[in-house]
């Protein structure tokens, strides 16, 4: 099924999945917020920070390399690429969440999440930019 994907096709499953996950933490906030009763604006519960971190984190990151994953993808860039960069996005952002939820110390599921996450920048970057130019 995944080697028969277009780049194109590819790029939409990984979005797709990512906007569920984004959904999944805005789910989790609500539910925290509900659970530990905070009020709207309320910056002083510590563990309600936590869990809005889990998802701001996610905020920052994946809608721009979302656009720079379906800009590979409309380049041209092989399906192939854009599993390796769109799969290893999402897994580290599940596991940055997992990570992060869990624990406001180090945890193995945030540092993992948070390299994954930033070697799909240097690679996005890295391809949108090397094509620009070479291609």
């Amino acid at each position: 099924m995944f080697a028969s994907m277009t780049s194109l096709h590819a790029a939409a499953l990984y979005c797709g999945l990512l906007i569920l996950i984004m959904l999944g933490l805005k789910m989790y906030v609500g539910a925290q917020r509900g659970r530990l009763k905070v009020e709207p604006g309320d910056v002083g519960n510590i563990e309600f920070g936590r869990a809005t971190r889990v998802q701001l984190n996610a905020v920052e990151d994946v809608p721009p390399l979302m656009v720079g994953i379906l800009t590979l993808a409309l380049l041209g860039l092989p399906a192939y690429i854009i599993h390796i960069t769109g799969g290893l996005l999402t897994v580290s952002r599940i596991l940055h969440a997992v990570g992060l939820a869990g624990s406001g110390r180090f945890s193995i599921g945030r540092a993992l999440g948070t390299l994954g996450t930033l070697l799909t920048y240097l690679g996005v970057a890295g391809g949108l930019i090397v094509h620009a130019f070479f291609n």
